[in-house]
């Protein structure tokens, strides 16, 4: 007989089949570059999922000396990744990424170029050894005051993020690796944080279906072989559950009326939206009971300990009745089919990319405004001082990553100056700092922050002559002698304005 830290028994056999499937169905993170001998073990023990985050990855080539460590321990495992381009990069973490974010494309609209980029992001990934990306975000950004999503969605058009989001869904799996269309069933219209708390949104269930779940429908006609719950309220749906650890959101609507068949993976279980109300066990039960396949887990909880948690939440549940065996195997068996999808997969994957294709997606999702001066802009020939206005980072974008142009700048007009600000005396600072300097002021999404558009009205009473480049969403009024809307603060989109101020590239419309 096996004891489980419950005082509870059972059979070896029993045992070995219910801990199996119960680790199958976990996400796992953990910390370090290199797989430590607790997570090895538990591929052993029947583990088929890690998932890796900016702290695991320093290179490619270490990235891909990770993933062979974790295959040499399981041949299929899912090796996942929440890599977005754009904002939210992990495999280019230190230095930003060398692809758009969704916004960027979306404000180019050209399907082909989504798909390409999509492509190309999915080889270097598939050629590091991953070959599950928790991407895309087929959020509509109807709520410009969304403080999470943003320029991680396509636009505020239905439309739009629904064929975009079927050709990135296309673009990524050509490439082999399995697309993750996320947060169902829509992060787009929320003006708080599920990392902090439990958004909620109130329109009518018919809105619902016209709006937010269109990208979904796409998706799922591209084949998406995933799709990943949103910590959200949606009373039109479920007044009691958010959409994670719901039946009638999960199970009735996405695979009752939608027809999906594929993994459905919840969104982080260590979130305060869920963490903060269930707590992870009680939530990673509920999730599997409600539809969800996957848990996945190890942004913020990344041990041994939670691991062993989860396992033994899941198995007991089990045992006590409250989780049926067989949803609990069909949702390992899910995680299994998926895994031999990806093993195929990576027998005809594409040799050569195209590795110029994020530069030349972020220079076509430039929008450049001339100011009202009267006074024609020319391009900088001297080097200028930076100034970025600097908001607090969400924590799926994080604070490690770099953004803005000065280093691009740097390139171009050596000599280049910059300043990080924030706050009420932001604009009194900048022209203290600036001297007698040409300004480029930097911000993101001033339409959210007060006192960002304070510092710019300060900064261009002074000096109506400020470049302003926003790398965020560009719903404030364009202001100052040029103004540059790169829509994501990619290192690429950092480029392209770059280019734009010293007059190198010529920004297409």
């Amino acid at each position: 007989m096996t004891t489980f830290a419950s005082g509870t028994t059972a059979s070896n056999s029993e045992n070995d089949s219910l801990t199996r499937d119960a680790l199958t169905v976990l996400q796992p993170g953990f910390t370090g570059t290199k797989a430590p001998d607790w997570l090895l073990r538990r591929l052993g023990e029947g583990l088929a999922s890690v998932g890796l985050f900016g702290r695991n990855i320093t290179s490619r080539e270490q990235l891909s000396e990770l993933t062979a460590q974790l295959r040499a321990e399981r041949e299929d495992v899912l090796v996942a990744i929440d890599e977005e381009g754009g904002d939210v990069t992990r495999l280019e973490v230190r230095t930003g990424s060398s692809f758009p974010g969704n916004h960027a494309l979306g404000a180019v609209d050209d399907v082909h170029l989504t798909r390409a980029v999509a492509h190309e992001l999915g080889r270097r990934l598939a050629e590091c050894g991953v070959n599950f990306n928790w991407a895309p975000s087929a959020d509509v950004n109807s709520n410009p005051a969304n403080p999470v999503i943003g320029v991680r969605s396509f636009g505020a058009g239905t439309a739009l993020a629904a064929r975009h989001t079927a050709a990135y869904v296309t673009g990524l799996q050509s490439a082999g690796v399995a697309a993750c269309t996320k947060h169902f069933p829509g992060h787009g219209d929320t003006a708080v944080d599920s990392h902090h708390a439990l958004p909620r949104i109130d329109v009518d269930a018919s809105v619902l279906h016209e709006r937010e779940l269109a990208p979904f429908r796409a998706a799922i006609e591209a084949g998406t072989k995933a799709v990943m719950s949103a910590h959200i309220l949606v009373p039109a749906l479920d007044p009691d559950r958010p959409a994670t650890l719901s039946n009638r959101v999960l199970t009735d609507l996405l695979r009752g009326e939608m027809g999906y068949d594929g993994l459905i993976v919840t969104d982080g279980m260590e979130m305060r939206a869920v963490a903060g109300t269930y707590g992870i066990e009680r939530g990673s039960v509920l999730a599997v009971a409600a539809g969800a396949d996957a848990i996945c887990v190890g942004g913020g909880l990344a041990d041994e300990e939670t691991v062993r948690r989860l396992r033994d939440a899941l198995v007991e549940a089990v045992r006590a009745g409250e989780l049926p065996e067989e949803r609990l195997a069909d949702a390992a068996g899910r995680v299994r089919a998926l895994a031999r999808w990806t093993a195929a997969a990576a027998s005809h994957r594409p040799g050569a990319g195209d590795e110029e294709v994020g530069l030349r997606a972020a220079r076509r999702a430039l929008r450049v405004t001339p100011g009202e001066t009267f006074i024609p802009f020319t391009p900088l020939t001297a080097p200028p001082y930076v100034a970025a206005l600097t908001p607090v980072a969400n924590i799926a974008v994080g604070d490690e990553t770099p953004w803005g142009v000065a280093a691009e700048l740097a390139h171009l007009l050596p000599g280049t100056l910059t300043g990080t600000f924030a706050g009420d005396d932001a604009g009194r600072e900048i022209l203290g700092a600036a001297g007698d300097r040409r300004v480029v002021a930097v911000v993101r999404d001033e339409h959210r922050h007060p006192w960002m558009a304070a510092a710019l009205d300060a900064l261009l009473a002074a000096r109506p002559d400020t470049i302003v480049v926003e790398m965020g969403v560009p719903q404030a009024s364009p202001r100052g002698a040029l103004h540059i809307a790169t829509h994501g603060a990619a290192r690429v989109c950092g480029r392209a304005a770059a280019e734009a101020i010293a007059g190198t590239g010529i920004p297409t419309a």
